[in-house]
């Protein structure tokens, strides 16, 4: 691949699932931008660039010799310097996707020079608890978040909510799991969706990652409610989710943080 089109390296790639990896890119020749834990970095390659096998048929042929460029949350913690790390599911018909999905270790990709992105913990007051909720590889932000900003111990209280459709698909559950073992103020709670899909019997929760807030579980394993005086909540993932989410924590009276006012409700709407 020509390197007119490509400022990176693949230094790593994980194949979680046949439909999800973890991508770990370094710079070739340049220093990776500063960021904040929750902003995101663009990727792209060539239109050239070959599709996965397990991709559909492109109805358009993109131009070769233009990169095709796509956002995605950096799930690697600010302070790692030697690389970026995101987390992709892949679109079968998607333009930029299954080409990522064909790289392997030492194969050139485009990065972007800058990050960008408002979906960050600062905007929560350090005072609060913090729930996070995702579905899908939406918790890559809250990767970088929890990998830089996690106070293990300090009274601050992080909960992780995550839900996907197959357990395959709790994508960082191994790393989730030692982090709540060793700091006592994370909760981790995962879920998935089509249990009959499963290929062994799944003995933990089902359903939809709403269902760790409305059913009590998150309650449970706090010891109370959140409130909007003392808890803030992120959203990212499915549009659906984050739908159904604000509507349930807006009835609780919480309420969305924009530009223009302060609220207890962060969403991330990448979709």
């Amino acid at each position: 691949m020509a390197q007119d089109l490509t400022n990176a390296v693949v230094s790593q790639k994980i194949e979680l699932a046949p439909e999800l990896i973890i991508l770990q890119v370094k710079a070739d020749g340049w220093e990776l931008p500063e960021f904040e834990p929750g902003q995101f970095a663009v990727l792209g390659l060539p239109g050239r660039a070959p599709r996965s096998d397990q991709s559909d048929p492109e109805e358009d042929t993109p131009d070769p010799k233009r990169l095709i460029r796509r956002a995605y949350s950096i799930a690697s913690s600010s302070l790692a310097r030697e690389h970026m790390e995101f987390y992709i599911n892949v679109v079968r018909s998607g333009a930029l996707t299954p080409r990522l999905f064909a790289l392997e270790q030492g194969d050139r990709v485009w990065l972007g020079p800058k990050v960008s992105g408002a979906f960050t913990l600062d905007q929560a007051p350090p005072t609060t608890d913090v729930v996070l909720v995702a579905t899908g590889t939406g918790l890559a932000p809250y990767m970088s978040m929890l990998r830089t900003r996690l106070p293990c111990d300090n009274g601050r209280r992080f909960a992780v909510l995550h839900g996907v459709r197959q357990s395959w698909d709790l994508g960082y559950r191994s790393e989730l799991t030692i982090m709540q073992q060793l700091c006592s103020n994370l909760t981790y709670l995962s879920l998935i969706s089509r249990p009959a899909n499963e290929h062994i019997p799944w003995r933990g929760m089902t359903g939809y990652v709403q269902d760790l807030w409305d059913g009590g579980f998150l309650d449970e394993a706090w010891g109370k409610h959140p409130k909007p005086e003392d808890t803030q909540v992120f959203l990212c993932g499915n549009p659906k989710m984050c739908e159904d989410m604000l509507a349930l924590l807006e009835a609780e009276g919480f309420s969305e943080h924009t530009r223009k006012t302060e609220g207890q409700v962060h969403i991330e709407r990448y979709w």
